[in-house]
């Protein structure tokens, strides 16, 4: 029982002694150190709707505004009382935006020299404040306690009260305006100290966000990576595979091959065996952040390619999108990992469409170019109610990861005669000389659209110059002038997902 009570003085003792250390670092200590009120920021609201020709002074508005408050209250306090109390009014106030806290002080000083210096002189009801000092003291703390932290606010109010109530103890005989003093100052710091707890919860919550929108977009561009890895790692290691049989089956193709010749196919298969191990090593690990993102896929299945594009027009239609696709160009073999990236930008592009501009009309180009595919997508306005959607640009991120990983260019951006929106990439490849003829049986005759295809829409001007004018690139040989050079540049319309892609 001896040790509860006496822990407990010792704790208030604690207390108290950290309220005077607290006391002493925000008031006391550098108290008439420099400290400028800062100007308004560009951004602040009272600067943004300010004139054009006085803007450039508009940062300095409060200031203006605390200086002539406090000339008024000299000239007011010159009329009613005199000199002297005109200065105890106005340089506190003035001083408060260069040396907050020594201007509080100085306030406090002349309140309490004031009010023992007429306590036996002056009768009425604004004593120990006269109304000018009244005024004065209050916008002092106002000023401060927007400066610093909460805890000045209430170390200043704290310390008026005991002012105030010390008056209102001492003098019997005379009536104060002690509590209309505590009440007002309370009520006034108060909205003060609450409306910058306010803004700098804003700051905090804008900042916060700003980092979240950051890292939601790296997590998206490494997700699109990975998703990027996980398909080619199809496409990579079936010519992996190809070339470890053909490197065993080599020698045996060959009556009496020479050592050295079986040998060079014998390391060429152990080359390409240990590539393909370390491939599905390093798939391992992209697959491990996310195990379950193929869960559904047919792991023996292909990777889609230009040639699966009906059955994607086909599931958009069902969705309630009116697709047109037109095809132009000599139709040939790309590289797989070109056609699988362009089939997956149409996919996005389509995906945008029906997302932000429902019930609008789609058309798709696909151009065979020399040294090159170009891809153009464009949608008009929407002609139903755009539900919101929670993208930020993360489908139009995935494009321009694809187009990079290919050194090929994009632009994406509004259409401005209708106020629908474009994507149009160029990818630059050469045929491949491994896969079929472009005849082959699942793919576009040459200049033609394939069966089962919408054929070009009004206005199309056929197969020999819809590339250029589309893609804004002419087949004129590999020297030809870069690619979508003739693209606008344009900003992000209904179909987009909150970005532009540049090249």
């Amino acid at each position: 029982m001896r040790r509860v009570t006496e822990t407990i003085p010792r704790t208030e003792l604690r207390t108290i002694r950290a309220a005077l250390s607290d006391l002493r670092k925000d008031l006391i200590t550098g108290a008439f150190v420099f400290r400028p009120v800062p100007p308004l920021a560009p951004t602040h609201p009272l600067v943004r709707r300010a004139p054009q020709r006085i803007r450039q002074y508009a940062p300095w508005l409060p200031h203006t505004a605390i200086t002539v408050f406090a000339f008024y209250l000299m000239a007011v306090a010159v009329d009613t009382e005199a000199m002297g109390l005109a200065l105890l009014s106005g340089v506190p106030l003035l001083m408060v935006l260069y040396r907050p806290i020594g201007a509080w002080w100085l306030s406090f000083a002349a309140s309490v020299g004031w009010g023992l210096g007429t306590a036996e002189t002056t009768i009425g009801s604004m004593w120990p404040w006269p109304t000018t000092l009244f005024v004065s003291h209050i916008a002092v703390m106002a000023v401060v306690a927007s400066q610093n932290r909460p805890r000045v606010a209430g170390q200043m109010l704290l310390i008026t009260a005991g002012f105030g109530v010390a008056c209102d103890l001492l003098s019997e005989w005379r009536q104060t305006n002690s509590f209309p003093m505590v009440v007002a100052s309370c009520v006034i710091v108060g909205a003060v100290v609450a409306w910058r707890s306010l803004r700098e919860t804003k700051q905090q919550v804008a900042v916060q966000q700003s980092a979240t929108v950051e890292e939601r977009s790296r997590r998206t561009l490494l997700e699109e990576r990975a998703t990027i890895a996980r398909e080619l790692h199809d496409v990579v290691a079936h010519h992996m595979s190809v070339i470890a049989i053909q490197a065993e089956a080599a020698p045996y193709r060959v009556a009496n091959p020479p050592e050295e010749l079986a040998k060079s196919f014998a390391t060429i298969r152990e080359n390409a065996v240990a590539a393909l191990i370390e491939l599905r090593r390093v798939l391992g690990v992209v697959r491990a952040d996310d195990p379950d993102a193929y869960a559904d896929a047919d792991p023996e299945a292909p990777q889609p390619t230009l040639a699966a594009l009906d059955t994607l027009f086909a599931g958009v239609r069902a969705a309630g999108l009116t697709v047109e696709h037109i095809t132009t160009g000599a139709v040939r073999p790309l590289p797989s990992g070109v056609e699988l990236s362009a089939y997956r930008i149409i996919q996005e592009a389509l995906s945008n469409a029906l997302r932000h501009a429902p019930g609008c009309t789609a058309r798709v180009e696909v151009a065979y170019v020399l040294g090159g595919l170009g891809l153009r997508v464009v949608n008009g306005p929407p002609t139903q109610a755009v539900r919101p959607s929670p993208g930020v640009g993360h489908g139009l991120l995935g494009m321009r990861e694809r187009v990079a990983m290919l050194n090929g260019e994009m632009t994406a951006g509004a259409v401005e005669e209708d106020g629908g929106y474009e994507v149009a990439v160029f990818i630059p490849a050469a045929s491949d000389p491994a896969a079929p003829a472009a005849d082959t049986p699942g793919r576009d005759a040459p200049g033609r659209d394939a069966p089962g295809r919408d054929a070009p829409g009004p206005g199309a001007s056929g197969p020999e110059t819809a590339a250029p004018d589309a893609l804004g690139r002419k087949a004129a040989g590999p020297d030809a002038p870069g690619p979508m050079a003739a693209a606008p540049k344009r900003m992000p319309g209904p179909a987009s997902e909150g970005e532009t892609m540049k090249p």
